[in-house]
């Protein structure tokens, strides 16, 4: 009788944990409540949907989501494969057409032998059986209230979505293609501002009507801030921010004041989203405003932004640095729901959860992913930060032990990037991960 585990949610975290499990010869039960029953946020009916940018950050190496990235290819990582074969330019950045990159792992989950799709929501903890629950940040309320009563009080921050807009309406004559400094090799749509237009449009923002808080307190994310929030701190931080004109410049015109992004959405190009436009607008003001920005003035919006509430576990009071309940091995909770912060780091954390969940299945015990390393540096901020203060954080070096260069006292990334490769790669040798994925 072959080993099994239960996964709960098929969105980047569990897509990762059964693809792996299956590689491992590990039958798996993959819950799903999609389609029959949707999130406020989500709009496709496949698995792995990408609700609010279609980025997965820097692709960098020396950057600590690129680096991440790096890793999670050198251990075989599926979800980063099919990133890697939908990805769309944009830059120094790896970005992917996210309706491709959802129907190729949906596709890859279908077509698995020992993985069982069962589409139908959970609405309570499992009693016993090794299970990995990945519900995500938008986890059903059903489902939630029994967290809160397997762990007490769940802790939430509200998170914003981008709106996108259909190519063929932006005009081009006013709109121009060019990278920040001309890196890399995707082009973004730019739509410059004057002063002039710049003032307008900002004082119309911050007093746009916003759609009303169903909550009476609302936390929000730092990274997906809603623009009309962050215009709201000064003027100036949307031109120091996402409307920075810094390396957009054009010799044959005159230096804008700021400059409105839009990075490509999918392969064909018919589809751009706004680059750091997450808002909480009502959806008439989203047009009012938007149609504001020169290059928009007859921009026709194909999905509007939205604001949804992220759930999270306690992390530090709950998970070992395996992703596994303190208090009961079988289970192991993966994706944002366990306190990760984006895209990659919600993939790490369904690797490391789905490798340790077949390895115990399999009758062996869990590892822990060195410190060195950015998943294991994500692992073990979530098992031992401070639980009275717990926030998630995006992967950042500031996460793993520093090495100093003397010449100017600083942490040389260089060094730390080529130590995290070096550690990632013994590791997979010590564990023979390099075989396991190929059984």
């Amino acid at each position: 009788m072959k080993a099994s585990v239960r996964v709960i949610g098929a969105g980047l975290a569990g897509v990762e944990a059964c693809l792996q499990l299956a590689k491992r010869n590990v039958e798996v039960d993959l819950y799903e409540m999609k389609p029959g029953k949707m999130s406020p946020a989500h709009k496709l009916s496949t698995f792995a949907e990408l609700v609010c940018s279609n980025s997965l950050r820097s692709d960098s190496g020396e950057n600590a989501a690129g680096l991440l990235k790096t890793e999670l290819r050198l251990l075989g990582s599926e979800v980063m494969k099919v990133a890697d074969l939908t990805r769309i330019p944009s830059g120094s950045a790896l970005a992917v057409d996210r309706e491709s990159f959802s129907q190729a792992l949906t596709k890859a989950i279908q077509s698995n032998p020992l993985i069982k799709i069962h589409h139908e929501e959970v609405t309570s903890i499992p009693e016993k059986g090794i299970t990995i629950i990945a519900t995500g940040p938008l986890t059903s309320d059903a489902l939630s209230s029994e967290l809160e009563k397997e762990f007490g009080a769940l802790m939430y921050f509200y998170d914003a979505v981008a709106p996108i807009i259909a190519f063929d309406s932006i005009d081009t004559n006013i709109a121009y293609f060019k990278n920040r400094y001309d890196k890399g090799d995707g082009l973004y749509l730019n739509c410059p501002m004057s002063k002039e237009q710049y003032d307008l449009f900002y004082e119309e923002l911050i007093n746009a009507e916003c759609v009303p808080l169903k909550e009476f307190e609302m936390r929000v994310f730092e990274g997906c801030m809603p623009i009309e929030e962050m215009a709201k701190r000064g003027p100036k931080t949307l031109t120091f921010g996402p409307l920075k004109p810094i390396g957009l410049q054009r010799p044959e015109h005159p230096k804008a004041y700021a400059v409105v992004q839009l990075r490509q959405d999918n392969h064909s190009g018919s589809l751009y989203n706004i680059v750091g436009f997450q808002t909480h607008l009502t959806f008439s003001e989203q047009k009012r405003i938007i149609r504001m920005i020169p290059g928009l003035a007859q921009a026709e919006i194909i999905r509007y932004g939205v604001m949804h509430r992220n759930t999270f576990i306690n992390a530090p009071a709950l998970l070992l640095p395996t992703y596994q309940l303190k208090n009961r091995e079988e289970f192991f909770i993966a994706g944002q729901l366990s306190g990760v912060e984006g895209y990659v780091e919600s993939i790490a954390s369904g690797f490391v959860a789905g490798i340790n969940a077949a390895r115990l299945a399999q009758g062996d015990g869990p590892i822990v992913f060195p410190l060195e390393t950015m998943i294991g540096a994500q692992a073990q901020y979530i098992a031992n930060a401070d639980s009275a203060y717990f926030q998630p954080m995006n992967i950042n070096f500031g996460l793993v032990p520093p090495i100093i260069d003397e010449r100017n006292k600083k942490n040389n990334k260089a060094l730390v990037a080529a130590r995290s490769i070096e550690k990632t790669e013994k590791f997979i040798e010590v564990y023979q991960l390099d075989q396991q994925r190929n059984n």
